[in-house]
């Protein structure tokens, strides 16, 4: 089921008419980590019995960096260099929109998910800040929008945690949706009940809450060290505090990452 991008959904209208119905974007740019984050949207959309909204963007800053005379590209597997062509960037995108469209098609077959994918054109950021709605939930891939989480964490993965209004999930190619404890890291006092709704929903979907009490980036990932299920729920504030202090600490953490406004 695919959407008109110009016509608003049964959802947004809902959501006009003053009923905060739930979606689950994912954000989605045909790279391997976000085709595993499509894989955990659909997962939780049919979780939570909610839209799924897939999301890919045109990157107007790349189509515009074409026209600079000095403008090259690096096959990535011939290694050649040659002048980065906005015709050649159209047809790559366009192949690229496909491409996630056949996985969005192909990832909630035979799954009772209402969905729609979305192509637009334009900032990625302020695309995907445009769609999202505070009851709605963001899936990332850990890495594919800035290309190189290990190094350092891009600037528009950052802003969309760091500035949208819904909760948000970082999510890790090398995870699946396993049910387990929901870590949630309590430094300022701040408690599990004071979650936004979303964020309370999202908790039915683990065994049980553990509460840690790291004071830095390296204690937290040392408490982390040896988990493989679960998630880890962080609020805005306390990311951006560790991510300030280790920019590398979300591509070392070995479970997904729920961030509550």
């Amino acid at each position: 089921m695919n959407a008109d991008a110009s016509r608003p959904t049964s959802g947004e209208q809902a959501r006009a008419e003053g009923d905060p119905e739930a979606r689950v974007l994912a954000l989605l740019d045909a790279s391997r980590h976000s085709l595993a984050a499509l894989a955990a949207a659909v997962d939780l959309a049919t979780l939570r019995h909610a839209e799924l909204v897939g999301l890919f963007v045109e990157d107007q800053d790349l189509l515009g960096s074409a026209g600079f005379p000095f403008s090259r590209e690096i096959g990535a597997v011939s290694g050649q260099v040659r002048r980065l062509s906005r015709s050649n960037l159209e047809a790559g995108m366009a192949r690229q929109a496909h491409r996630v469209t056949e996985a969005l098609e192909a990832a909630v077959a035979g799954r009772e998910v209402r969905h729609q994918m979305r192509v637009s054109r334009g900032r990625v950021v302020s695309e995907a800040l445009s769609l999202a709605a505070p009851a709605d939930l963001l899936v990332l891939g850990k890495a594919g929008l800035s290309g190189h989480w290990g190094v350092r964490l891009g600037s528009t993965s950052r802003a969309l945690i760091l500035e949208a209004p819904c909760t948000v999930i970082i999510w890790d190619e090398r995870q699946s949706l396993a049910r387990g404890i929901l870590r949630i890291l309590d430094d300022t006092g701040t408690s599990g009940d004071e979650l936004r709704p979303v964020a309370q929903a999202l908790t039915r979907l683990f065994a049980g809450r553990e509460t840690l009490s790291a004071n830095d980036a390296r204690q937290l990932e040392q408490q982390l060290a040896h988990v493989d299920s679960g998630a880890l729920l962080l609020h805005r504030p306390q990311l951006t505090r560790l991510v300030n202090q280790d920019t590398d600490l979300l591509a070392r953490l070995p479970i997904p990452v729920i961030v509550v406004p």
